[in-house]
């Protein structure tokens, strides 16, 4: 399977998605419109990775609405696709759901919570990268998959084929410290109230790793 993945910021890559695509015998390609304006077809897509970023759907840069012209192609063919933050937030927008700043700005580990047993396998609570200030609306077609203390809308999964999550499963240790030392000074303002060293020493969980493999696996299925 060919897996075009969007990269959005040069410190948020693919991470354990790739874990997850090599695993399985999938290429991956990664693309970088916000630097060079180039997208996959939907001919060429199988699957769409769509990771987070320090934009906004709202923003009104021309990649951005070719994005959502692209999620809504895949929409239409039931092509799996996964969001990751921004890239959730990009699904959402696509399907017609507002992005509006969240109730709270959450940079650093929290925990969620699953709201629907829909997709086997995930734990009742988890603790996430969150690196966020806006959020998505749920589409009314949707399942409300996780909701964290401050912020309701979390995750959701569309129609077995699509999953975005507010948070980040993705970042294995590597990816976390990439995203600190580079965007540390974003994590002033967050209601978490932790420290670039506090978010550097903390693990990441084993379990987010099988979690996210549970994901790709159910948008995937045959």
């Amino acid at each position: 399977m060919r897996i075009n993945v969007l990269q959005h910021t040069p410190n948020e890559g693919p991470g354990m998605i790739a874990d997850w695509a090599h695993a399985h015998g999938h290429t991956m390609y990664v693309y970088h419109p916000y630097q060079f304006g180039v997208l996959p077809t939907a001919d060429e897509t199988e699957m769409l990775v769509i990771l987070g970023g320090p934009m906004s759907p709202n923003d009104t840069l021309p990649w951005i609405k070719q994005e959502r012209d692209l999620i809504q192609q895949l929409l239409d063919r039931d092509i799996p696709m996964f969001g990751a933050c921004y890239g959730a937030q990009q699904i959402a927008k696509t399907l017609g759901y507002p992005v509006t700043k969240a109730p709270a700005k959450e940079v650093g580990w929290a925990p969620i919570y699953r709201q629907s047993p829909v997709i086997p396998g995930i734990p009742a609570k988890l603790s996430v990268l969150h690196w966020h200030e806006e959020m998505f609306t749920v589409p009314a077609e949707a399942t409300l998959l996780f909701s964290s203390d401050r912020v309701t809308n979390q995750g959701f999964v569309w129609k077995h084929r699509v999953v975005g999550l507010q948070f980040h499963f993705e970042p294995a240790a590597d990816n976390v410290r990439e995203m600190v030392v580079n965007d540390y000074r974003y994590i002033a303002g967050s209601v978490l109230n932790q420290t670039a060293a506090e978010i550097l020493q903390t693990p990441v969980p084993r379990e987010n790793q099988q979690v996210l493999n549970a994901i790709l696996n159910y948008i995937t299925a045959e």
